[in-house]
C-alpha cells in the first residue's frame, strides 16, 4: 500500500506521560495515589476539559470549590506538569526518526492543553520532525471528537484515506477509523515497527 503520511498520537506513544510524579510533589505520594483514584473527582476527565480548551485558571478555581479537600492536589499538576512528562519512549522516536530521514510526511494530533505543550515542546526535540502538530487545546476540541480529524484532514491537505494513525487510546483509534484513517492501536509490546513494515513504510528491520 501506499502511505501518504504517518500521524502520531504524543502522550504514551512519543512521551510517556503519568500525572502522578507531578501531583506527588505538591502533596506526597500517598495523597496523589488518593487523589488520582478519586472517583467523585474523576482526574482524567477534568484533564480531558482542558484538552478540549479549558483554561486551567478556572478549571482550578471550580475545582476547588467543588472538592477544597483536594485543592494542593488540583493546583499542583499544573504547577509541577514537567514531572509528569517522564521522558521519551525511544523505540517510538527511533521510528519516527527514521520516517523523517526517509522523507516520508508526519503529523502530531494529541490531546494536550495548548497552554501546558510549550514545555514538550521545548523538552523534546524531536517534535520538530513533524511537518505540523495539532494540539487540541489550541483546537479547542479534543479526541474523539470527529471535529479534530476534520482539523487534521484540513491541515494534512487531502483525504484521510492511506494517511496512517498511531494512538494508545481505542475511543481515539475508533474515531480515527471511521474518518478514514488507518489506525493502528499503540501497545507496549514492541509491535509497531512490524505493523509499519507490513504497510510499507520505509524502516529497517529490528
Amino acid at each position: 500500500m501506499t502511505v501518504d503520511a504517518v500521524v502520531f498520537d504524543l502522550g504514551n506513544v512519543l512521551i510517556t506521560w503519568d500525572p502522578h510524579p507531578a501531583i506527588a510533589k505538591a502533596v506526597g505520594q500517598e495523597q496523589a495515589t488518593r487523589f488520582l483514584a478519586d472517583q467523585g473527582f474523576d482526574f482524567m476527565a477534568w484533564n480531558q476539559r482542558q484538552d478540549a480548551g479549558r483554561s486551567w485558571d478556572g478549571a482550578e478555581d471550580v475545582a476547588v470549590k467543588s472538592h477544597p479537600q483536594w485543592e494542593g492536589a488540583i493546583r499542583g499538576y499544573r504547577a509541577n506538569f514537567g514531572e509528569s512528562l517522564v521522558g521519551s519512549i525511544e523505540d517510538t522516536v527511533q521510528i519516527l526518526r527514521e520516517l523523517h530521514a526517509a522523507g516520508i510526511p508526519l503529523y502530531g494530533l494529541t490531546n494536550w492543553s495548548g497552554e501546558l505543550f510549550p514545555p514538550a515542546r521545548s523538552r523534546f526535540d524531536f517534535l520538530d520532525l513533524f511537518d505540523d502538530i495539532i494540539v487540541s487545546g489550541q483546537e479547542g476540541v479534543a479526541k474523539p471528537d470527529p471535529e479534530i480529524f476534520e482539523i487534521l484532514r484540513n491541515r494534512i491537505g487531502h483525504a484521510l484515506v492511506g494517511c496512517v494513525f498511531i494512538d494508545d487510546n481505542p475511543a481515539n483509534i475508533e474515531a480515527a477509523g471511521e474518518a478514514g484513517l488507518d489506525a493502528i492501536l499503540f501497545t507496549d509490546t514492541g509491535h509497531l515497527r512490524e505493523d509499519l513494515l507490513m504497510r510499507g513504510l520505509p524502516l529497517s528491520h529490528a
